[in-house]
């Protein structure tokens, strides 16, 4: 944020600053000029993808062998911040590619895939989404109605998954679906016959992301595109749903970080009774308050950080993590809104575009409601699922 009045960047390593940097320099060079335009005509800016590659964002925390860069847990937040501060979509975009899709591969996956895989999806010439929501199964995936059923040299999968980030670019899917033996993952293929998705319009949030449904009729997956390591079940796919999860609760503060900024020039500059409406008890209380959850968040975050690099950190946790910013995020773009005045509603200020796209990032990986449950059984001992 602008200054550091409890000089929190101490906390940070020079590689971790260095990084945040350059994505914070890339952010306003390249990402915060197209948000407006992207936002208003529901376009994803496409051609940041391979932007995105150079900088070595697309599964930054693989070994360097598969195309990552070893980044640690800390980095990676960082940039899921600095990337949210340009939009929720950019940041969803590179969650999916990396958490979703990328780590599972490399987590339940075999060799072979990694190498197929893993190399080009790091240098965006593979973009991937993550099926798991359906229609009717978005709290509880366990009730999902897509089936897998083994056949000579692989499975048949039929249903459909919704509300699937990158699904109308994504060249690859990796599908959840339940099989006779329980839930298992699998590596889709656009090219498989039976794949199809379909783009989800009219969207008031999240315009910038492409976002759609995938369908799949009698698709035909070889044994070669079996997750061998999602045979734990839907734990497996809780897993993914956790490194989601801790990117996006560094991501959200990041848009609460850009709408602080924008309120806090504003009420410098903005004169009315013939003084900056920054100088009004009010809107210094506002300012106050914005200021220190977002402190308050971004230290939650560099503490579950620095749990996960030394293989300390749980899921509960991450909930934590995800719902607190949220939450925070949300009030501190309301009320940056409400400092702003008419100007709040206005696309020349990217305040209402974070505040619109803030309400997916609120449900999305996990309602408010489900974490609120995963830290209650965590706190009683009793599972009010």
């Amino acid at each position: 944020m602008q200054n550091d009045p409890i000089a929190i960047d101490t906390l940070f390593t020079s590689d971790e600053k260095l990084i945040r940097d350059t994505v914070r320099r890339f952010v306003d060079a390249d990402v915060t000029p197209l948000m407006k335009d992207a936002f208003e005509h529901a376009l994803f800016p496409t051609p940041l993808i391979p932007k995105l590659a150079k900088l070595g964002l697309l599964g930054m925390s693989l070994p360097e062998a598969l195309g990552g860069s070893n980044a640690n847990a800390v980095t990676y937040g960082l940039v899921c911040q600095e990337l949210e501060r340009g939009d929720s979509a950019l940041r969803s975009f590179v969650s999916v590619q990396s958490s979703l899709c990328m780590y599972p591969i490399f987590k339940h996956g075999t060799a072979a895939q990694h190498k197929l895989f893993l190399p080009n999806m790091a240098a965006g010439k593979l973009i991937g989404c993550f099926g798991l929501t359906e229609s009717d199964s978005g709290s509880d995936p366990n009730s999902m109605k897509t089936t897998a059923k083994k056949t000579s040299g692989g499975w048949i999968l039929n249903g459909s998954k919704l509300w699937i980030t990158n699904a109308p670019i994504a060249d690859l899917a990796i599908i959840w679906a339940k099989t006779k033996d329980g839930i298992r993952g699998f590596i889709v293929e656009r090219s498989f016959k039976g794949f199809a998705t379909q783009e989800i319009t009219h969207k008031l949030s999240l315009r910038a992301s492409a976002t759609g449904e995938v369908i799949l009729t009698d698709c035909f997956v070889p044994d070669s595109h079996y997750l061998p390591g999602s045979e734990k079940g839907l734990t497996a796919a809780l897993e993914c749903l956790t490194q989601a999860r801790y990117g996006i609760a560094w991501g959200a503060i990041g848009a609460a970080m850009a709408c602080y900024e924008i309120a806090l020039d504003y009420a410098k500059t903005r004169i009315q009774f013939n003084k900056p409406i920054g100088a009004f008890q009010l809107i210094q209380k506002d300012l106050v308050d914005m200021f220190a959850a977002i402190t308050q968040a971004q230290l939650l975050n560099l503490h579950i950080g620095r749990l996960k690099e030394q293989g300390q950190l749980n899921f509960m946790m991450v909930s934590l993590a995800k719902m607190n910013s949220c939450n925070i995020a949300l009030d501190v773009a309301r009320k940056a809104r409400n400092i702003l005045g008419a100007n709040g509603i206005s696309l020349d200020y990217p305040v209402i575009r974070h505040m619109v796209n803030l309400e997916s990032v609120f449900t999305y990986e996990g309602t408010d409601n489900i974490h609120h449950l995963i830290i209650g059984k965590q706190l009683t001992g009793l599972d009010a699922f």
